[in-house]
């Protein structure tokens, strides 16, 4: 994996952390610390983004923040487990990997049209 892919998987794992915390911030210093983090998490994006195709990498971001928000509500907020919904973060993350496996192989062009 390369170090942009780390860097879109570091940008969806902070996802995870500032989408619970827009649920569960209930002062003003977990509002500050939500805020920064989505503001890193974003800059992470944005780095990665500079590197890699667009389109796949929010794709990425967005597949990983979901499904581990979906992994962390159920883990350590209580949410309950449905089988169905384990099921279509699978099948989401599939997506995500092929996606991804798709955007190895296609060369990023650099510039615009002429």
């Amino acid at each position: 994996m390369t170090r942009h892919w780390l860097l879109v998987f570091l940008a969806g794992v902070l996802e995870v952390g500032w989408v619970s915390g827009l649920k569960y911030a209930q002062n003003t210093l977990e509002w500050i610390a939500t805020g920064i983090i989505i503001t890193l998490s974003f800059i992470i994006l944005i780095l990665a983004t500079k590197h890699l195709p667009v389109g796949t990498v929010y794709a990425v971001f967005a597949g990983l923040g979901t499904a581990g928000t979906v992994i962390v509500e159920m883990v350590v907020f209580g949410e309950p487990f449905k089988l169905m919904k384990v099921l279509l973060i699978i099948m989401l993350l599939a997506g995500v990997v092929g996606l991804k496996l798709l955007s190895d192989r296609a060369p990023v062009e650099k510039g615009g049209s002429q």
